[in-house]
């Protein structure tokens, strides 16, 4: 899922779920416009995986548009992480993939304007 931010959006990012850190990585690279599909493989980015307390696991990534040229994340592996508590942000327009186990029960539809700390994305189902 993909949840594209326009420079008029709030860009503050906060954590879907509850859990602990298992995979942080920042990689470098381009400056696609974020609604690219390309962007999320090509563009500088963070990616995040972080594992709940009942072992399901989530990978998200803050990747940089066009004009985002700046990500802000300080998280590190093995931080544990609230769900709603506000962990980064991306600088103007960018993107937020978000990748779950296919039978995880998704709550929006391609369309659908999310708010932070509000919006409730999906539900692991067991």
């Amino acid at each position: 899922m993909s949840i594209f931010l326009s420079p008029l959006n709030v860009h503050v990012n906060c954590h879907p779920v509850t859990g602990i850190v298992d995979y942080f990585k920042y990689i470098e690279g381009e400056y696609l416009v974020a609604f690219d599909h390309k962007s999320s493989e090509r563009n500088e980015r963070t990616e995040i995986g972080i594992k709940t307390i009942n072992g399901n696991k989530i990978l998200f990534k803050q990747i940089a548009g066009f004009v985002a040229r700046r990500i802000v994340c300080n998280l590190k592996t093995g931080d544990e992480v609230y769900i709603g508590e506000k962990f980064g942000m991306i600088k103007f327009g960018s993107r937020v993939d978000m990748l779950f186990d296919i039978n995880t029960k998704i709550f929006v539809k391609p369309g659908d304007k999310t708010k932070t700390g509000e919006t409730i994305i999906g539900e692991f189902q067991s």
